[in-house]
């Protein structure tokens, strides 16, 4: 597993230890990536973003956001292994400014400051993504119109409360999914690094 561009370009990443979390693939995060660098519909969607990863293990999204321009990332991960090596690729990439790690549930996060771009990479199968998301709602973290990227199993429902996605794609057993938030929130995201 490593970044596969910007400024951390083929930096490798550590898995987390167990089998608790399911890091993406390579190939996964380059479709997703592509997509949010090119489609007109994300336009200038990573350049100075604030990113919200979310079940994030070993932080490879995030820290791939931040490779390619994105202004600041928070991970939220539970799993203490997991956390264990989102710490040492954090570190790694020498990150630590731009990165702060919540070892909260997703489904009950602490409150946030509204983010721009969303990542969720949930276990399969579990019909996470609706819950997560209202949770995050609730407690703040969506800025207006962010984008909302997740990797889903093949056969895990897209929460109707979102609408159609943007785009939809599928890769082996992972399925990728993107909308606009429909969140409304009086507050721009951050421009401050997290502490």
């Amino acid at each position: 597993m490593r970044i596969i561009a910007g400024s951390q370009r083929g930096r490798r990443l550590i898995a987390p230890e167990g089998a608790a979390t399911r890091p993406s693939a390579d190939r996964v995060r380059q479709a997703l990536f592509d997509m949010l660098a090119h489609a007109p519909w994300a336009a200038g969607s990573l350049h100075g973003a604030s990113v919200l990863d979310v079940y994030a293990g070993s932080g490879a999204l995030g820290l791939e956001a931040l490779s390619r321009g994105a202004f600041d990332a928070v991970f939220i991960e539970n799993d203490r292994a997991a956390r264990a090596a989102l710490d040492a690729n954090i570190a790694a990439c020498g990150m630590a400014a731009r990165a702060r790690v919540l070892a909260a549930d997703a489904r009950h996060p602490p409150p946030g400051t509204p983010r721009t771009l969303v990542l969720l990479d949930p276990p399969y199968g579990r019909d996470l993504i609706a819950p997560t998301l209202a949770a995050l709602g609730a407690a703040g973290w969506l800025a207006e119109n962010c984008l909302i990227a997740a990797e889903l199993g093949r056969a895990d429902p897209l929460p109707a409360a979102l609408g159609p996605p943007l785009a939809e794609r599928r890769h082996g057993a992972a399925r990728l999914a993107i909308w606009r938030s429909r969140e409304r929130c009086s507050d721009n995201a951050t421009r401050q690094p997290p502490a």
